[in-house]
């Protein structure tokens, strides 16, 4: 018996971005012992376009989508759309287009709560809250996420299934006692935008650069800001303890992973559960975050890692300091955040979930109530 078709919407497979590491961790995984996974891209990411190119492929694309499932006819289109502006009216159009041709649809939200992005609107509350009533199922990342989703449309179906990270080729890292005379190795990985704290990284370096706690920074990743914190980094006089890896995949970002101590997420962005979080602490690193999105829901204080206010060098460089000083808590921590991961955001989690998913989308079964996380 022919498995059914899963039209996955997202950006280009490579580029960097949650979204995108989310499509990579569904397909290959056990979703498609039950599933056909076939992507349709979104978005410019890879594509090398002009202006004029964006625009029109832009115009064009929701027609595209309408081509690709009259040709394909999957059992289920699913749609994955991020939480800002442009990604957001973006794939409004793909999901009105998919419902217009009668397609069962799985709405799922990556990154922040949609009353946030409403702000104090009532019109946009209202039409936000109409067109979540639009798919099948509404699927969030985050306990944030959910209760947002029910507030603008109380109707909708909406569930709760958390990302979860490929955690087997982290499996077989050893990780050695920390080495109190050796500095401490940091990692931030993602995109290279202004709200994720990097550049408050970078004035937090400088602070404990003065006051003699040694480290080394590796920032992976690319973004529109790159070349601006490359200048701060020199201009702070850091730029010999910071590291710019670029964008890493595959063997390289199984290295990085296995050599970063302590996972860096400052951010004050729209979060919503950050891929990069759950890898560092898959392999082992001890997260200082900020509270943002998901991330209480993952993390708690001093037990999986240490949480900091946003924007706020000098906080993050006394966590950074506090876990250099004491390696055997840094030690602590980071073993609790590898079995949280392993525990209840593993990949083979994330798979069983969206199985269970589509079967009851397909049955006409899909449950009102959301499952929670420890």
């Amino acid at each position: 018996m022919k498995k059914p078709l899963v039209l996955l919407l997202g950006p280009d497979r490579g580029a960097v971005s949650g979204v995108s590491t989310h499509l990579n961790a569904l397909f290959g995984s056990s979703l498609e012992r039950h599933f056909r996974l076939a992507h349709f891209q979104v978005g410019s990411a890879g594509r090398g376009e002009s202006a004029a190119g964006r625009l029109l492929r832009a115009l064009a694309s929701p027609f595209q989508l309408g081509g690709a499932i009259l040709r394909l006819a999957p059992a289920i289109v699913h749609v994955n759309t991020s939480i800002d502006a442009k990604a957001y009216w973006r794939d409004l159009a793909y999901l009105l287009m998919a419902k217009l041709l009668g397609a069962r649809v799985v709405y799922q939200t990556h990154g922040g709560a949609l009353r946030v992005f409403c702000g104090s609107s009532r019109l946009l509350r209202r039409v936000v809250g109409t067109a979540l009533g639009w798919p099948d199922v509404v699927v969030t990342i985050a306990q944030v996420e959910l209760e947002s989703a029910r507030e603008l449309a109380p109707a909708a179906r909406v569930v709760l299934l958390p990302n979860g990270t490929d955690c087997s080729p982290l499996i077989g890292l050893e990780r050695p006692a920390s080495d109190p005379r050796a500095p401490l190795r940091l990692l931030y990985m993602g995109r290279l935008v202004r709200t994720k704290g990097l550049f408050e990284t970078l004035e937090a370096m400088q602070i404990l650069r003065r006051s003699g706690v040694e480290t080394r920074l590796v920032i992976a990743g690319s973004g529109p800001v790159e070349e601006e914190l490359r200048q701060r980094a020199r201009m702070l006089r850091v730029d010999d303890i910071v590291t710019f890896a670029g964008a890493v995949f595959g063997e390289r970002k199984v290295q990085l992973l296995a050599q970063g101590e302590v996972a860096l997420l400052p951010s004050y962005h729209l979060e919503g559960l950050p891929y990069a979080l759950l890898e560092g602490m898959a392999a082992g690193q001890a997260p200082i975050v900020t509270r943002i999105g998901a991330t209480p829901e993952v993390v708690q204080e001093d037990v999986h890692g240490l949480f900091v206010p946003p924007r706020d060098p000098e906080a993050l460089a006394r966590a950074i300091g506090a876990l250099a000083a004491d390696r055997p808590r840094l030690q602590r921590l980071g073993a609790a955040a590898r079995q949280r991961v392993a525990t209840y955001y593993s990949v083979e989690r994330l798979a069983a979930d969206f199985t269970a998913l589509y079967r009851a989308l397909l049955e006409g079964a899909v449950p009102a109530s959301s499952r929670g996380m420890p």
